[in-house]
């Protein structure tokens, strides 16, 4: 990678290098968005589980489907989790 292109780590490198390969193949706009939307996501799922790995488990688990009341309550709060152990990583300058 150049001192330009951050580091995703781990796994994520191969999704980095796709997405960036998308990138370079499309234009700036809708067309790109679309082409590369799918890469995109698994990206930033792949970044999220490095980042959040408990909380991204629970949430992939807890939501991956309907259910009772309970699961619906606790998906929200694998959610909620999820959203604050993000938080917590965003840089603040």
């Amino acid at each position: 990678m150049s001192s330009r292109e951050p580091s995703v780590g781990g796994d994520c490198n191969r999704l980095y290098t796709a997405l960036t390969g998308c990138h370079r193949r499309f234009a700036a706009g809708r067309e790109r968005d679309l082409a590369c939307r799918h890469i995109n996501r698994s990206l930033a799922e792949c970044m999220v589980a490095i980042i959040c790995p408990a909380e991204s488990d629970a949430v992939r688990s807890l939501c991956s489907s309907g259910g009772t009341a309970l699961k619906r309550r606790q998906c929200q709060e694998a959610q909620l989790s999820l959203s604050v152990c993000l938080a917590s990583h965003q840089d603040r300058s």
